[in-house]
């Protein structure tokens, strides 16, 4: 029979929990059930806590490996070093909400440290201050900047004394060099900043100071004169171009291999070789020993009775020769350090100028006494070793950067 043809069986008459009959409040109208609860309260399993482990009638396993013995677990020594810190921080002082607001709170005054005694000297123009120099050897001693702002008064006056001595030291230099315009210190100038970004060296100042005229100053594309002022044995004076680009090198090696008259010209200048080059073999002597004439080597060592012209000139042609390869070996060695250790590319390793070919640098420098700096006549010593290098700077400025006259101003004629 379908389930909606069967008859619903009644529920049984005999039930521990009967219904009573709703009765209607006669106040509110609402239906009141008189239905009462005789069991006890049951609780949903929802909220009731987990049964424990002693309830149950099943035992614990126990782990077949045996317990490690020796360091403790992360958890234990965790817990440990939080007892170590809550001990530490019975120790510490209390908060600053329980510190007394009216006290009056103690402050440490540092003073400034005075400028150096002038000892009765006055600061001039053509001249630096002794108080300069010793600046320069404290930064050395306290590279830092903390200590350079404490010493910030004195700084400023030194950089001022440098100014001033610079200044006057521009108008020596375009008396001897034309070329050299008038400019300001700032275009001169080398700042003492350090960038450090990409230097193993931390330290955040350079303990000198410097300065390079040209005719773009410190900048440009062109030949210049340098003045290093740092005590302590390093002071020098120099010039010429250092690491210029590839195309300049490029343009100077050509210059090498073409004119190879011309650099023995200017190398060979009396002046220049005096002061920059003086540690080259004098022309009278090679590496200490006279020079024999063709005359002397067929008599067997016997000199001849009377030279001819010719060979008179041919002796002389021999010293020249050795005297030019020693002036040449020392100006490499002066520029040897940014050298290459084999040949540029597209010369041959025999090439009679090879030393010169091998050279990224051209540069000349003579080291000065510190007092130099400081006593009446030196700027003027200064501006004489720049005057014996003009023709050197004029002439690596008409290879590198000629102007539109110059096309043939190196040429190699003699």
């Amino acid at each position: 029979m379908p389930w909606y043809g069967r008859k619903r069986k009644n529920p049984p008459a005999a039930k521990e929990e009967a219904a009573e009959p709703a009765t209607s409040s006669p106040a509110t109208g609402r239906r009141k059930s008189l239905r009462t609860s005789t069991g006890t309260a049951e609780k949903s399993k929802y909220f009731d806590p987990e049964p424990e482990s002693d309830s149950d009638g099943k035992p614990k396993r126990k782990s077949s490996k045996p317990a490690k013995a020796g360091r403790p677990s992360k958890k234990a020594k965790r817990e440990e070093d939080d007892d170590e810190l809550a001990s530490s921080d019975d120790d510490a002082p209390p908060p600053d909400s329980e510190l007394d607001e009216d006290e009056v709170p103690k402050v440490t005054f540092e003073p400034l440290p005075k400028l150096r005694d002038t000892n009765g000297i006055e600061y001039q123009d053509d001249r630096l201050h002794q108080n300069t120099l010793e600046f320069l050897k404290d930064l050395k001693k306290n590279n830092k900047r903390t200590w350079l702002k404490t010493n910030d008064e004195e700084f400023r006056r030194s950089l001022k004394d440098w100014e001033s001595y610079v200044m006057t030291m521009t108008e020596k230099i375009m008396a001897a060099d034309e070329t050299i315009p008038e400019l300001p210190f700032k275009d001169v100038n080398f700042r003492i900043y350090r960038d450090v970004r990409f230097s193993h060296d931390p330290t955040p100042y350079k303990p000198n100071y410097g300065a390079a005229w040209s005719r773009t100053g410190r900048k440009g594309p062109y030949a210049c004169y340098y003045l290093h002022l740092e005590p302590g044995g390093k002071c020098l004076v120099g010039g010429g171009l250092w690491h210029p680009p590839a195309d300049m090198i490029a343009k100077i090696r050509t210059s090498i291999d073409t004119k190879p008259k011309a650099w023995r010209k200017v190398l060979m200048d009396p002046n220049f070789r005096d002061v920059f080059l003086g540690d080259a073999a004098p022309p009278s002597k090679v590496k200490g020993k006279k020079a024999t004439t063709p005359a002397e080597k067929k008599g067997r060592g016997r000199p001849a009775a009377k030279s001819t012209t010719e060979e008179a000139k041919e002796v002389e042609k021999i010293l020249q020769e050795h005297d030019e390869t020693s002036v040449i070996k020392a100006f490499a060695e002066l520029n040897k350090e940014s050298a290459l250790k084999i040949r540029p590319q597209g010369y041959q390793p025999d090439h009679r100028d090879i030393e010169l070919l091998k050279l990224r640098s051209f540069t000349v420098s003579k080291k000065i006494p510190d007092d130099m700096f400081t006593y009446e006549d030196g700027q003027e010593e200064i501006a004489r070793i720049f005057g014996a290098m003009v023709g050197f700077v004029t002439f690596l400025n008409k290879i590198v950067m000629p102007d539109p006259g110059d096309e043939d101003g190196d040429s190699d004629e003699e």
